[in-house]
């Protein structure tokens, strides 16, 4: 079985929270630290997609930033893909506190049978969640290079596994591992709720 690297993306703009959603306290602690815990262990190489390392130093984790700046979601994924010293790579969101290692793991489980491992949930995949194999390397890069940036553009080009509602409620009866938080508000609800 090949090794995996896991890598959390740290590169947005937090526009919407107006700070960096990576620092923003939930249940008393940093979003980066509590999704940095979720996925510890569940792959041989944990890194971390940023373009402002200084501000993650403390983390200690291995930091890289985009190959093609200024590209959105889809340039991190090229970008943690592109370093990551494994065949495979997961990839998941700074921003989404309720992580389940249990769903991460079972999807690992599938990584040798499509280049892009993905949850669907209410129809629509879930890219910032999901494992990459170095073969979508080309055509991720492509759609860059063409300024094609939706997160699935390059679907078309390579195998891709959907896991699908039905699998997906085995370990996540809500769908709650996909919820991010991108506004104050929703940081105010999510502190209340259990």
């Amino acid at each position: 079985m090949s090794k995996i690297t896991v890598a959390i993306q740290a590169g947005g703009k937090s526009s919407r929270m107006g700070v960096d959603k990576s620092f923003v306290l939930f249940n008393g602690r940093p979003l980066i630290e509590i999704v940095r815990d979720a996925v510890a262990g569940l792959g041989e190489e944990l890194i971390l997609i940023t373009n402002k390392p200084e501000a993650y130093a403390h983390l200690g984790l291995p930091m890289f930033g985009d190959v093609y700046p200024d590209h959105g979601p889809l340039g991190g994924i090229y970008t943690a893909v592109h370093h990551a010293q494994h065949p495979h790579t997961l990839i998941v969101a700074c921003d989404m506190p309720w992580l389940n290692r249990d769903l991460l793991a079972y999807m690992l489980t599938l990584r040798h049978t499509a280049d892009v491992i993905v949850p669907r949930w209410q129809k629509y995949p879930e890219p910032l969640h999901a494992i990459y194999s170095k073969n979508c390397l080309d055509p991720i890069a492509e759609k860059l290079q063409a300024q094609q940036l939706k997160i699935t553009s390059f679907y078309g080009r390579v195998a891709v596994r959907f896991v699908e509602r039905e699998e997906i409620e085995r370990f996540d009866w809500h769908g709650r591992s996909f919820a991010n938080i991108n506004t104050p508000q929703e940081l105010t609800q999510a502190d209340r709720e259990p």
